[in-house]
């Protein structure tokens, strides 16, 4: 029904897969908006990088639960900056989200978050604006999905990243050497590395 003129300016969308009600929801709610238009759906995480290449599309809708680790994201950032990634989670919370946006999302939002507002972020990412989360829910239990680092790993994490040693980390952060070690590892669980070197890169 869209005209050759609004198929070709119309921002192009790739869905990664999600729950069947939410896929049906994002498909229709897409579907009314004349400016967009769905290029691929359903997904899956393995298949995205190659989707990514194929389709090409302005923006990405991810599934928070279905990554294999939050440095994922980083990861797709890097490889298709033409790409807009929105992150859809249940209920972030905003170091979740906080996180997202650092490892080169445009946007995470609640699954529960109203159609309007989801259309109006989809257009703001498609303009390279970064959507900055809102005040949080209340904490719930955690859905599945990739581990959040804490405020003191995060903190860890810049320091690593700069390529301070565990003596200066542990001297900046008033913390025991002992201490900066297991943070360090833990970072590096969490984000799915297993070098310093490895870990610099993410940032970069």
């Amino acid at each position: 029904m869209n005209t050759v003129m609004n198929r070709r300016e119309a921002v192009t969308i790739l869905l990664a897969r999600f729950e069947d009600l939410v896929s049906l929801g994002l498909q229709a709610l897409i579907a009314d908006d004349p400016n967009l238009q769905i290029v691929a759906h359903d997904v899956s995480a393995e298949d995205m990088r190659a989707a990514l290449v194929e389709h090409r599309p302005r923006v990405a809708i991810l599934n928070f639960g279905s990554l294999r680790t939050s440095v994922e994201v980083h990861r797709l950032a890097s490889a298709h900056e033409a790409t807009r990634l929105l992150v859809l989670a249940n209920r972030p919370t905003p170091a979740e989200a906080n996180q997202m946006l650092s490892f080169g999302a445009t946007a995470c939002l609640s699954k529960e978050t109203e159609a309007r507002d989801i259309l109006n972020v989809i257009h703001l990412a498609s303009r390279g604006l970064q959507v900055l989360p809102r005040c949080a829910t209340p904490p719930t239990p955690e859905p599945p999905g990739p581990e959040v680092l804490t405020p003191r790993e995060a903190e860890v994490l810049d320091h690593l990243r700069a390529g301070a040693s565990n003596a200066q980390i542990a001297q900046a952060l008033y913390v025991s050497i002992e201490t900066v070690r297991t943070h360090a590892r833990s970072v590096f669980r969490k984000l799915g590395v297993s070098s310093r070197r490895e870990l610099r890169g993410l940032g970069r």
